[in-house]
């Protein structure tokens, strides 16, 4: 591709002003657009808001919801389209299902995904304890659900062998919960939980996912922070202990960031109200520049 590009994505599923919703302008301001080599599209006119929940899709805020898929499905087809590799700023993981789904827009077939995240994400508009879109990408991805939300998506984006779900660590969590487990898909995706990945290496054991991915076709990936511990990374809304350091960040992001087939990338879940000095955000993106 000729080209990266840098497309804001100013959102965050709790339906209120502030929060992940700031992380654009934030991570801007502390140049990751330069230490990315790209030219920046600026922010989508986005917004989440309203903390009512549909009694339809189980949402917070569907409408916007919906709308939010659907701009981010026509900016990223766009960039693709035009020959440049979009890296969505956001926000929260909201933007994942659009930005597949304008990927496989541009691109004519399901796509690969690389999705590291503390959380595995497949939620759906019941078994969601809270309704926040953040929830449920993975399941949305897959066509699982809510039903409005796939359709905004245009069906399923992703298939569960090509998915990868790298660095959970939520699983007691979403049992208790009622939440679908991977394993009970006909099909389940690779699973590469916190503990899993260090049992051979973070570094081995994101090269060989990197070359199976890339091998595959194309494929997009998507950072939530909160894949790095608590300690490490403050600045996010759903901590949890036993996360990634910097160093098995930086191992998984140079050769999943680096593959031929790459085609596009989504960062999410940064909050810069829980960094006040913003010790975070440079380290986050002096990482991302160093994965790039």
């Amino acid at each position: 591709m000729d080209a990266t590009v840098t497309i804001g994505v100013p959102v965050d599923s709790v339906g209120r002003s502030g929060g992940t919703e700031t992380a654009p302008a934030v991570l801007r301001d502390l140049g990751l657009t330069e230490a990315l080599d790209a030219r920046d599209e600026g922010d989508l006119a986005v917004r989440i808001r309203g903390e009512a929940r549909d009694p339809v899709t189980g949402l917070v805020a569907s409408d916007d919801v919906l709308a939010t898929t659907l701009a981010v499905r026509a900016a990223v087809a766009a960039s693709l389209e035009a020959d440049q590799r979009p890296f969505l700023i956001g926000g929260c993981c909201a933007e994942l299902p659009g930005a597949l789904a304008g990927a496989r827009d541009a691109l004519g077939a399901p796509l690969g995904l690389a999705h590291v995240d503390g959380h595995l994400d497949l939620y759906d508009g019941e078994t969601s304890t809270t309704g926040e879109a953040a929830d449920m990408p993975i399941a949305v991805a897959l066509g699982l659900g809510p039903a409005a939300w796939v359709e905004a998506a245009g069906g399923a984006t992703t298939i569960p062998e090509r998915t990868a779900l790298v660095g959970f660590r939520d699983r007691a969590e979403a049992v208790a919960d009622g939440m679908r487990q991977p394993e009970e898909l006909v099909r389940p995706p690779l699973l590469y939980g916190a503990d899993e990945l260090r049992l051979v290496g973070v570094g081995e054991t994101a090269v060989n996912l990197a070359t199976r991915l890339d091998a595959a076709g194309p494929y997009w990936l998507h950072l939530d922070v909160d894949v790095l511990d608590e300690v490490v990374f403050p600045a996010t809304d759903y901590l949890q202990p036993n996360g990634l350091d910097w160093e098995e960040l930086e191992a998984l992001l140079a050769p999943l960031g680096s593959g031929e087939n790459l085609v596009g990338v989504s960062l999410a879940c940064y909050n810069p109200d829980k960094d006040p000095d913003l010790a975070c955000g440079r380290r986050l993106v002096a990482a991302l520049g160093a994965g790039g």
